[in-house]
Parts: structure tokens; C-alpha cells; sequence
């Protein structure tokens, strides 16, 4: 079975997240590095994706500035969405052949690690994209794959702040309603617990044997056979 290197990184500002995707990204393409999945969190920042339009940042960047949110512009298919601390991250930087194979395999090991949490949840497709835990949307997935290789991901909300949701139309979905894991179980402090369990359902899903391996480990120049 072949390995899927995971990295937990902790709390990452989005655009050192961004830069070292795109790194780890041309290494992948070079075959210095095999599959793997960056795990992390990000500090408040809105990300724009390609479609995003001006309404679906209603009040404004400088709005949002001045609350702490910082808003980067991306290369992601989609539109805006927010990250912040409790919200799990996963960037897959991996070969991939069929994008919408690889987004499904994707929704699927969100569904996975959800249900065992307990929770019932489901993809929906256009205009609805995301999981969805009955009338709320609980996770969100925006890729870019280049040269044949991803970056961007997923998006699961552990037990973040959810209102910055509120300031915002998410995804481009008017009028949507936000949940998070805390929110459907009553629950508190799962993020540790959670992040694991998203990358084991993760390498799971794509028929993967689970490494981790350390930031520095990723950085190293040794070529490593795909």
C-alpha cells in the first residue's frame, strides 16, 4: 500500500500555508516528495477564491481588517470562505488524475471522520457545495489541481468562532447557516482528537498507509521514489 505522509503543523498564517503549498508542490511534480496532506489551523483570514465577487464581502477588506481578519486573494476554484483557530485545515499536495474523482474521495473521508463523531452528513452538489450536517453546512472543499498536482483542500468546523460566517456569503450561498462539531455534539476541545482522526479517514479513502513526518522531514532535499 502505498504512503501518504502526513505533517501536523499546528497554527499557520495563511499565506506562509499558501507559499509552502506551493513549494511542497513543485517538489511533488519533481518526484522529490511523495503524496501527502498538510494538517493545520490558520489564524482569522478570509480567503478568496477565483469566482468571488464583491458582494460576498459585503462591508468591505478594510471592515474586516480592522477586526482582526485578514483577507487574502487565492488561486482555489470557488469563492470567499473564513478559517480560523478550532477549524481544522487539510491541504492535500497530490497527483491526481480526475479532479471530480478526487474532490469525491474527498467528501467521502469528511463524511467518514464526521460520522465518527457521531454525526450524519452529506455532500450536496452546485450551488450547495460542501458537507452538510442537515440544514447546515459544516465543512467546505476548494482545490486547485496544476501540473497535475493539488493544493487548497478541506475545511471542517471543529469548535471555531462561527460569526465571522455571518459577516460574509459563504461559498456564494445566500443566507447560509454554519454549524461545527462542537455545535452538533455538545461537545468542547475536540480539535486534537478530530485532526487525527480527519487524516487517518483521509488516507483511508485514497487506499493510503498513513506516515508522519515533521515539517523539516517535508523540507529536506532527498528525493524520494513516488
Amino acid at each position: 500500500m502505498p504512503e501518504l505522509w502526513v505533517a501536523q503543523l499546528g497554527s499557520v498564517p495563511y499565506t506562509e500555508g499558501l507559499a509552502l503549498q506551493q513549494e511542497l508542490r513543485e517538489r511533488r511534480r519533481a518526484g522529490e516528495l511523495p503524496d501527502l496532506l498538510l494538517v493545520l489551523e490558520h489564524p482569522p483570514v478570509y480567503s478568496k477564491g477565483r469566482r468571488t465577487e464583491l458582494t460576498d464581502l459585503p462591508m468591505g477588506d478594510d471592515w474586516y481588517v480592522e477586526r482582526g481578519i485578514e483577507v487574502c486573494e487565492t488561486d482555489r476554484g470557488g469563492r470567499v470562505t473564513y478559517h480560523g483557530p478550532g477549524q481544522l485545515v487539510a491541504y492535500p499536495v497530490m497527483q491526481v488524475e480526475r479532479v471530480a474523482d478526487f474532490v469525491h474521495t474527498m467528501e467521502n473521508a469528511i463524511v467518514a471522520a464526521l460520522g465518527d463523531e457521531g454525526i450524519a452528513s452529506e455532500p450536496r452538489e452546485h450551488p450547495h457545495t460542501g458537507i452538510w450536517a442537515g440544514d447546515s453546512k459544516i465543512a467546505s472543499i476548494g482545490v486547485r489541481v496544476s501540473g497535475g498536482v493539488s493544493t487548497h483542500g478541506l475545511a471542517v468546523n471543529v469548535d471555531n468562532d462561527l460569526t465571522p460566517f455571518e459577516w460574509i456569503v459563504p461559498c456564494g450561498i445566500d443566507h447560509v447557516r454554519m454549524t461545527s462539531i462542537a455545535n452538533e455534539t455538545a461537545r468542547t476541545r475536540s480539535l486534537p482528537c478530530f485532526r487525527k482522526r480527519m487524516a487517518w479517514r483521509f488516507a483511508e479513502a485514497f487506499g493510503r498507509r498513513q506516515r508522519l513526518v515533521s515539517e523539516r522531514r517535508l523540507l529536506e532535499r532527498i528525493p524520494v521514489a513516488a
